[in-house]
């Protein structure tokens, strides 16, 4: 059995069905990216798994136990869910060991923790001092404290800077090196594709794909961009490659896209040499998983553009 299960897992809110007969059987295996536009329904199918939403229809199990007695499996689970929560005025040390206590948790585990998430020497400042993420990385150390086998982290580099949203990756990729399956929500595709071995892509509610990422990126395909030596000669290279059965499409600058792979360039280059064209570029490109997502979902995944509905199910 999968670290996480579902079965038509379904929730609705009123009118608004923000997770529609989900299935899924996700591997133990390093970071899974759960993606989708903003509105997908991705925290809410994070709150039925930690037990805080119950499920209209459907089931699921985490770690082998039902959702249904979320009592047997979360004491194994570290949860970050929205912005972390600490006392500002006392230090990151203080906070944690106040969680710890309040668990039940050796004192011990806060020194491990601190280490683990890079701040140790950072740890007796009071956390008002700390950047965006810092209180990313205390978040995440204060999921770490009870040793979990699953860590579920919801927009974890939500509000981050680029170098923010580096140190949570890198953070990210050393957790699940060190044996731990990490569940990770984002609308940041380019961070998913950096960082996770598998991936849910969801839109609605409904499932997209499942899958690992090297998968996903095959959908992608490859592409060379070429241009001619003289601009002018721009048409009639596309006119000549699209006889030729080449599906070509103009880019910014007066260059060309040929949907072909890398090996096909030679082809490319002779088709072009035919009609007394001189390529000046032709360069191999592979579409990313951002190029991916927005085919099979309709949506760029970091549109900032929210319908009603999409609010009501966040």
């Amino acid at each position: 059995m999968g670290v996480i299960t579902t079965a038509g897992l379904t929730r609705r809110f009123s009118d608004v069905t923000a997770v529609e007969d989900l299935t899924l059987d996700l591997p133990e295996t390093g970071v899974i990216g759960l993606v989708g536009p903003n509105g997908s329904g991705k925290s809410t199918l994070i709150r039925m798994l930690l037990g805080l939403v119950a499920p209209t229809s459907g089931s699921a199990t985490v770690l082998g136990e039902s959702i249904a007695r979320p009592g047997r499996y979360l004491d194994q689970i570290g949860a970050l869910v929205e912005s972390p929560a600490f006392v500002a005025g006392l230090s990151a040390r203080a906070n944690l060991l106040s969680l710890a206590r309040l668990r039940g948790l050796p004192g011990r585990r806060v020194d491990e923790v601190l280490q683990v998430v890079g701040l140790t020497g950072r740890d007796r400042e009071p956390v008002k001092r700390f950047s965006l993420g810092m209180k990313q990385r205390l978040g995440i150390a204060a999921a770490l404290l009870p040793d979990p086998r699953l860590l579920v982290l919801d927009e974890p580099t939500n509000g981050l800077d680029p170098s923010g949203i580096v140190e949570v990756r890198g953070l990210l990729a050393d957790l699940a090196r060190s044996g731990r399956t990490v569940l990770v929500s984002s609308h940041l595709l380019a961070e998913i594709e950096a960082v996770c071995d598998y991936l849910v892509v969801v839109r609605f509610g409904h499932l997209v794909y499942s899958g690992p990422v090297t998968d996903l990126l095959l959908r992608a395909g490859h592409r060379l961009e070429i241009a001619p030596e003289h601009d002018h000669d721009t048409c009639a290279l596309r006119s000549l490659l699209a006889e030729q059965g080449w599906q070509v499409e103009e880019t910014v600058g007066g260059r060309l896209s040929v949907v072909a792979e890398e090996h096909q360039s030679s082809a490319i280059n002779r088709t072009a040499t035919s009609g007394g064209i001189t390529l000046r570029l032709l360069t191999p490109m592979r579409g990313s998983l951002e190029d991916v997502f927005l085919q099979m979902t309709g949506h760029a995944p970091s549109a900032t553009h929210v319908t009603a509905a999409e609010k009501r199910v966040r």
